[in-house]
């Protein structure tokens, strides 16, 4: 009976207003002639015929009310918004109505109809007439309401009609914040059909069913789905403007029923990621399991993912080494929680949410490990020396470095002390302590560096390159030698997605404001690689290390950052606003290069890099200065920063790194007030 009533009301309301007024009009009309009718039965005790003096007093009532309510406007109100006002507007009427009509039928009297029929019709008049108008607004306005409701709530279709699909449209048929309209699916044979109550569409008809249905949300519901296959559906839901959500990948999903609280949002590196290659679990384990293993900048974004995927590879102890308090308490929490068996928390895992569910690779569940948080700078000699004394880590991750490129061009002497001071330092303390391995995280932008952050990482890689050419290696003051050599190596890679620094974090949060988006040029390229993807690399590369490798991550294709921004805001379901599309809802600003940025950025520095034995890691073949020829310039160098003389830095840095060329003049900013105060207070121009 409800059903029949809903689709009864839904047909009403989707009539057009004339056709509405006409309906009421005739309704109003059948209530004149049954007041009049049930007058006489309440006259008379009994029900007669509509004939003869009945229907002129029928008749009558007609031609007195229809024209009364045409003037008085009640045919102008919505009924279903009526409120005091309408009632007011019709008790007027009725009762003006009711004057005249009993003047006619009782004060002056007609031949056949009973007097008091002209004071009991205009009530029952008003009775009905009154009845239906509530019932109309309680009828027809709730169904309106609800429509109008189901209506401005988020369209959304499942891609995928497949088990993961209709357990979510099994969880989403009781909300109340979306709407469920049907599915896609790419299989032919479902096309037409239904599915729950639901219809089976074909993607192809999306750029006509998106507009006519007005879909605002898609859904990727195949967590199986390969990523060339995934980017290749995204590539055509971009230009849609629809916001796109997903589902994690089928190794990320817990066995058991999939659940709202399962979805997320469709993140840059949905798109920008590529097919995963499973870790060689042989070169996973080599240098961690079931040993002492050391990350220094373990809060950092790198240094705390490979922090993760060290402790699935169960090492004896996990030394966190961290200058931040805060970045420390957050790993070390995050880590005792997985190390217990537990979850890490979203405000753990900050901005990659991505814990690699390595345990069913390598076997078993999180191992219960010893992990120890270390407060202290890389470049406190004394401090590392007594951490690496104390515990004798057999491996090294040195993750810590200043890494934000105008940053370190605004303070360039305190990026020359943490990036090469602290690595000589972390290094050499590894040599006198007997650290097996040594792994340098490095980055694309020490090839041809035109800043002094590139130009630091890779004077830290040439620190490593002569340190391993040592054999015996150095020894240096303040412990004992080493009973083995140590094996440095260093593995060179690109951006990575959504850490600290990245341009994807800042333009979600632009895009969340409401833009703009800045971008610094409309050329700029960057290589882009997922932390997880990221972590798991260097620990394998670090495997393969033999002392002195400089490693390359196979970074894919250079992505340009103004496509970059465009599909995250077509990804988020709104669109760019440009000359051609002036109404867009996000501006793309171009605020012109920060100091020391480059356009594109490079992985090597000589030629036909060495493949290894993982398909995604090479080994490059890079010069670097002997250690005696070295040492002396790196002393040089500390002297120059212990005094800030940012221009001899720069040009020690120009000498000892091959291709480095300043893309500006100085930025620092102690130097710079320290050289206007020198000039009388006026800014250098």
């Amino acid at each position: 009976m409800n059903s029949f009533l809903e689709e009864i009301s839904q047909s009403v309301l989707a009539l057009p207003r004339p056709a509405k007024r006409i309906i009421v009009l005739a309704v109003d009309i059948s209530f004149c002639v049954l007041s009049v009718w049930l007058a006489y039965y309440l006259r008379l005790g009994e029900f007669i015929p509509m004939a003869g003096k009945p229907m002129v007093a029928a008749a009558v009532s007609v031609l007195l009310a229809i024209p009364l309510f045409i003037v008085s406007g009640l045919y102008r109100a919505i009924f279903r918004y009526s409120g005091l006002p309408a009632i007011v507007s019709l008790v007027r009427a009725i009762s003006i109505y009711g004057l005249m009509y009993a003047a006619i039928f009782t004060a002056i009297g007609v031949l056949g109809v009973p007097r008091t029929v002209g004071l009991i019709q205009p009530m029952l008049l008003l009775l009905l007439v009154g009845t239906s108008r509530a019932f109309a607004k309680l009828w027809l306005g709730g169904e309106y309401q609800s429509r109008w409701k189901r209506a401005t709530l988020p369209q959304l279709l499942i891609y995928g009609a497949g088990s993961a699909g209709r357990q979510l449209a099994s969880a989403m048929s009781a909300s109340t914040d979306i709407r469920l309209v049907g599915y896609l699916d790419d299989d032919d044979r479902l096309h037409g059909h239904v599915l729950n109550g639901l219809p089976i569409f074909d993607p192809r008809d999306l750029p006509i069913l998106v507009p006519q249905s007005k879909i605002t949300d898609i859904l990727l519901a195949m967590p199986s789905l390969s990523r060339q296959r995934r980017n290749s559906i995204l590539e055509e839901l971009a230009p849609l403007h629809v916001s796109v959500r997903t589902l994690p990948g089928i190794n990320d999903l817990a066995t058991g029923k999939v659940s709202l609280s399962d979805i997320r949002e469709l993140d840059i590196d949905d798109l920008l990621g590529r097919e995963p290659v499973k870790p060689n679990a042989l070169l996973i384990n080599r240098n961690t399991q079931n040993k002492t293993v050391l990350v220094t900048g373990a809060g950092g974004s790198i240094g705390s993912e490979l922090c993760r995927q060290i402790l699935q590879s169960q090492p004896k102890q996990l030394l966190l080494v961290e200058m931040s308090e805060f970045a420390l308490y957050q790993i070390h929490q995050e880590l005792q929680s997985l190390a217990s068996g537990g979850q890490a928390t979203p405000e753990l895992l900050g901005d990659t949410q991505a814990v690699p569910k390595l345990s069913g690779m390598l076997g078993g569940d999180v191992p219960k490990v010893e992990i120890v948080p270390l407060l202290g700078s890389v470049c406190d000699e004394v401090r590392m020396q007594e951490i690496m004394d104390t515990w004798r880590p057999h491996t090294v991750y040195h993750a810590a470095a200043y890494k934000h490129v105008p940053l370190v061009e605004h303070n360039p002497a305190e990026g020359v002390h943490n990036n090469v001071w602290g690595t000589r330092v972390c290094a050499e303390a590894a040599v006198r302590n007997g650290v097996r391995n040594f792994v340098l995280i490095s980055t694309d932008k020490a090839v041809r560096p035109t800043n002094i952050m590139g130009a630091t990482k890779r004077l830290a890689e040439m620190v490593l390159q002569a340190l391993a050419e040592l054999n015996p290696a150095v020894t240096g003051q303040g412990g004992p030698a080493p009973t083995s050599r140590t094996c440095f190596s260093m593995v060179r890679f690109g951006n990575v997605l959504g850490s600290s620094g990245s341009v994807v974090p800042l333009f979600r949060e632009q895009i969340r404001n409401g833009g703009p988006i800045t971008l610094t040029h409309a050329d700029i390229t960057r290589f882009f690689m997922t932390i997880p993807e990221a972590a798991q690399l260097v620990i394998q590369a670090g495997a393969m290390g033999t002392g002195g490798d400089v490693f390359v991550l196979d970074m894919g294709q250079p992505v340009r950052i103004l496509d970059l921004a465009r599909r995250m805001v077509e990804l988020s379901g709104l669109s760019v606003r440009t000359e051609e599309n002036p109404e867009g809802d996000i501006e793309i600003a171009i605020t012109g290069l920060r100091p020391g940025e480059k356009l594109y950025e490079e992985l090597l520095i000589g030629e036909n890099p060495v493949p290894t034995q993982h398909p995604r890691i090479m080994k490059a073949q890079e010069p670097f200065l002997p250690w005696n020829a070295l040492q002396e310039s790196l002393n040089s160098l500390r002297m120059a920063t212990g005094v800030n003389d940012v221009p001899l830095i720069r040009g020690l840095l120009q000498q000892l790194v091959s291709g480095y060329e300043p893309s500006g003049e100085v930025v620092d900013w102690v130097y710079l007030a320290q050289e206007r105060e020198a000039l009388g207070g006026e800014w250098r121009s």
